[in-house]
């Protein structure tokens, strides 16, 4: 039996991708594999969100490497965000790489392994969900279900775009299907996942009813929006626990706050990415609303759902960021009062806006100092 190893790197999005890429690789007949070194098939699923993150995988790249040249025989593969953004020299800087994809080309790997000839390949096509394979779960209990593929938004430091495609919805009855099948499996909690959930459904076609749908949900001549789709996972006996990740402060819409209060399985937790608490700042990133929108979004939830964790994303040291900038960063953490949040240092990403800023360039030092600070 051969044997594979698969090294995840990044978010949710990514480990649920890596579930993928095992369960469709012990459908093959392959077993996973307790050390790096032991496998015939070494798989890397990268990540591309920030500078740390290439690094890390670099250095792993390079123990792939030596053990490529003590067997042979290996298969090194490289998917994931990282590989698309690279695509034009992936092979040509790392020749012992066999085979590389994008996020959204998963399938070919399997193409790959079972065709005649392993001469090196790049699968790198945005073709929309391409998610129909089997999963192996870490947990028994708990299951990502991915509704959503692809990015709309045009943040300026953020790569993910460029990545991951245009943004594609699933069907609401398959995902309902799919909920249902893994509750039969046991699964009692699931959590949702897209690079932006609740702008879910703005690109399916209108509908006249929604298979299963309760009251209110999927009305005549509308689309299945997030609120709607949170009610229709909540009626699927077996669930316990709806969570998801990640949402957009501007499509945060009073429905879906409410489903928090109301339906009994979802997690009262909104994960709420701030990035910065300064409305200049935010406007240089992109990032579509102002402070005051963001702590409007923050009231409406402490009224709906007082109880609710608030969770965040903030970055520190965006290019023009002022002392004054952060100054207002840490007024926005203080007034919110969040249970928990990833923060990052910025760092460029090729391709990206913000890449290209050359003034007001935040010293290393100062953000470092700044993170230290907002940590405190």
């Amino acid at each position: 039996m051969k044997l594979y190893h698969v090294t995840t790197f990044g978010c949710q999005m990514n480990e649920h991708d890596s579930e993928r890429m095992k369960g469709m690789l012990e459908s093959l007949g392959y077993a996973e594999a307790a050390e790096r070194s032991e496998a015939d098939l070494i798989l890397f699923n990268t990540c591309s969100i920030r500078e740390s993150a290439d690094s890390r995988f670099i250095a792993h790249l390079g123990e792939a490497k030596r053990l490529k040249r003590e067997q042979p025989g290996r298969i090194v593969g490289v998917g994931g965000c990282w590989a698309q953004s690279v695509k034009d020299e992936v092979f040509e800087r790392f020749p012992f790489v066999d085979v590389a994809f994008g996020p959204g080309q998963v399938h070919k790997l399997a193409e790959f392994l079972t065709s005649d000839s392993l001469t090196a390949q790049g699968f790198f096509e945005f073709e929309g969900f391409t998610g129909h394979l089997p999963a192996r779960r870490e947990r028994q209990f708990q299951g990502w279900v991915q509704i959503s593929v692809g990015c709309n938004c045009a943040c300026s430091y953020c790569i993910v775009p460029s990545t991951r495609g245009r943004e594609v919805s699933r069907a609401p009855e398959e995902l309902v299907a799919e909920v249902r099948a893994m509750a039969a499996d046991g699964v009692k909690e699931v959590t949702l996942l897209g690079q932006n959930v609740n702008s879910y459904g703005r690109d399916l076609p209108a509908r006249s009813s929604t298979p299963g749908a309760g009251a209110g949900a999927g009305a005549r001549g509308r689309r299945t929006g997030f609120a709607e789709l949170l009610g229709l996972l909540d009626g699927i006996e077996g669930i316990e626990r709806i969570r998801y990740t990640s949402p957009h402060p501007k499509d945060m819409r009073e429905d879906v706050i409410r489903a928090h209060a109301e339906l009994a399985s979802v997690c009262e937790h909104i994960h709420l990415p701030l990035q910065s608490g300064s409305s200049r700042v935010l406007k240089a990133m992109r990032r579509t609303y102002d402070r005051a929108r963001y702590l409007d979004r923050v009231a409406m939830i402490r009224e709906h759902v007082p109880d609710a964790a608030l969770t965040t994303d903030i970055i520190v040291g965006f290019p023009g960021e002022t002392d004054e900038d952060f100054r207002e960063t840490l007024e926005v953490v203080e007034q919110v009062g969040y249970d928990s949040a990833f923060t990052f240092i910025f760092s460029p990403r090729r391709g990206t806006e913000a890449a290209a800023i050359t003034e007001g360039v935040v010293p290393h030092p100062v953000k470092v100092e700044r993170m230290q600070e907002l940590l405190e």
